[in-house]
């Protein structure tokens, strides 16, 4: 008798080694999720203004790993205020400059996937970036789809929650 072998798909699990959803995340570590170590980013909320009254438009871009709807982030930057490094990760992400406001006009939290294949939940404080520029060549071009929305539009793309509800939320302070 010939013994049971499994699939090549679920022999090898590198291939698809995330779950697809959040609750599938949260489930396989919780002790990671209840240990307290939350790791700090910056983003920015890049908008433009259309012109039609105070219509804006809000930049998302996909993120490189897993191609979801995100707005520009990174990890804390030696000698940067977070303002800056939120600035810094828009010029490199998506090719967009623009002045961030110092203050954080909110904070949201994901689960970050990281190259061992651990997992670390993240506070992401959130900083406006009005878009004064847009360049074509930029460290990460061809990485990452950029599209500029609607605010409902941009907030409906955006799997996490308090993300959403910040863009939907997001009355831009003017200069």
């Amino acid at each position: 008798m010939k013994p049971v072998t499994k699939d090549k798909k679920s022999q090898n699990t590198k291939h698809n080694p995330k779950p697809r959803t959040l609750l599938q995340q949260l489930a396989q570590m919780p002790e990671k999720l209840f240990s307290g170590e939350f790791r700090q980013q910056y983003g920015a909320l890049c908008f433009r203004w259309t012109g039609d009254d105070d219509a804006i438009e809000i930049l998302v871009i996909t993120s490189r790993d897993s191609g979801r709807w995100v707005i520009p982030k990174g990890w804390p930057m030696k000698k940067k205020q977070p303002h800056e490094a939120a600035e810094i990760e828009a010029w490199q992400e998506a090719g967009v400059r623009g002045r961030a406001r110092k203050k954080p006009v909110g904070r949201y939290t994901y689960l970050k996937w990281l190259d061992n294949g651990d997992v670390a939940p993240c506070v992401v404080d959130v900083f406006q970036v009005e878009v004064a520029e847009v360049e074509k060549n930029f460290k990460e071009r061809g990485q990452r789809e950029i599209v500029w929305l609607s605010p409902s539009e941009a907030a409906y793309r955006v799997r996490e929650v308090e993300l959403k509800s910040l863009i939907i939320d997001f009355n831009p302070k003017k200069k």
